[in-house]
């Protein structure tokens, strides 16, 4: 294929994502809203409003979302003419080709910008790993998840601290929870919370035969300061014990680790991450509140939440299958992966952003 060719199907496979932008853009009708707000901040009475700090920081931020869009559909309206321009001079289709690249990349990141905009998209997040039926494949396989997780936070500059680790009996976990700090973790993770199904020829299997393996992902984000929920103290109970598991060398030497029991919901949380007693409660109490506000939005709602689905046949979001076959496919969006290596490694993009553009596509 030669280069202008190259240029072509470039573009070509670029189309579906700018489609996407455009289709989010014209039912936000966000040019209207920079309108709105401009409007509101150029008024002589802005500054009494208690409510302008908040308006003039979300003015910016679309006055940037504004520009972007514009720039990268001039762009993207742009490039099939210079292509024909000049597809005789090797030297400037080479240019195109590094502009196409740049653009590409600017876009696939717009986009999930863009449908990140629900209201804790921009939080950190706590996530829990526990390990279904199936007992020791189980606990093997929500420890093979932790480890996915965690590359995945790695691969996208996301900090990733374990706060709570549960080992297996004969191998893996029964349960663990990461902090991820970062800008989108909550907004790029919560599509993950849900029942994850791996089949393959066991490896604690004398016979080698081939088992189906559970566990359940939660994703809940860090609240900020302003929500932080008031508790009871009446209504806790703090118990202290040696930590396990991963850990640095304070690991079961000291009662450092930190669990807490709401009485009035039975909520529990635990961790054991820091050295320090008191850090361990902190972290402890965060998770808690957090899991407090969930609670109450899926009440709300009406929804059920994940920790009280059964994490067995039926109820996943996305099969990992090692044999027959190889394949990963997500159920919700019927995205498949035929490399599960990969995914195993952290290569979790793909489902992440095909499930937020099927949700920004359904509002």
């Amino acid at each position: 294929m030669i280069l202008i060719d190259q240029l072509f199907e470039k573009l070509k496979n670029l189309e579906p994502h700018i489609k996407v932008i455009q289709n989010y853009w014209d039912s936000a009708n966000l040019e209207e809203v920079l309108k709105k707000l401009t409007l509101e901040s150029e008024d002589t009475k802005f500054w009494i409003n208690q409510q302008s700090g908040k308006i003039l920081k979300e003015l910016q931020k679309i006055k940037r979302t504004v520009l972007t869009y514009q720039t990268i559909i001039k762009s993207y309206q742009e490039l099939p003419e210079l292509i024909a321009l000049f597809e005789n001079d090797p030297t400037e289709l080479t240019k195109l080709d590094i502009d196409i690249n740049k653009l590409t990349k600017q876009t696939l990141a717009f986009k999930i910008e863009l449908l990140l905009q629900e209201e804790y998209d921009e939080s950190s997040c706590f996530l829990s790993i526990n390990a279904g039926a199936g007992g020791t494949e189980s606990q093997d396989w929500a420890d093979m998840l932790l480890r996915m997780y965690v590359r995945f936070c790695e691969q996208n500059n996301l900090e990733v601290s374990i706060v709570e680790y549960q080992g297996g009996e004969e191998a893996g976990i029964k349960s663990a929870t990461l902090y991820i700090k970062g800008d989108t973790a909550y907004g790029l993770l919560r599509t993950e919370h849900g029942v994850h199904r791996l089949v393959r020829i066991s490896p604690f299997d004398a016979n080698k035969r081939r088992h189906t393996s559970f566990a359940a992902v939660t994703v809940i984000p860090e609240l900020p300061a302003s929500e932080k929920i008031e508790i009871d103290p009446k209504d806790l109970r703090i118990d202290t014990y040696r930590a396990g598991g991963a850990g640095g060398q304070h690991v079961n030497k000291t009662e450092s680790a930190v669990r807490i029991t709401h009485i009035p919901t039975n909520i529990v949380v635990q961790c054991q991450s820091e050295r320090s007693q008191i850090q361990n409660r902190e972290t402890a109490m965060k998770m808690l509140m957090a899991k407090l506000k969930q609670k109450q939005i899926e009440e709300d709602k009406s929804k059920t939440a994940v920790e009280k689905k059964k994490a067995e046949w039926g109820s996943q979001i996305r099969s990992y299958i090692l044999h027959p076959y190889k394949m990963v496919k997500d159920h919700r969006t019927d995205i498949e992966h035929f490399q599960p290596e990969l995914v195993l490694d952290g290569d979790l993009m793909k489902f992440i952003e095909s499930y937020l553009v099927q949700e920004g596509t359904q509002k």
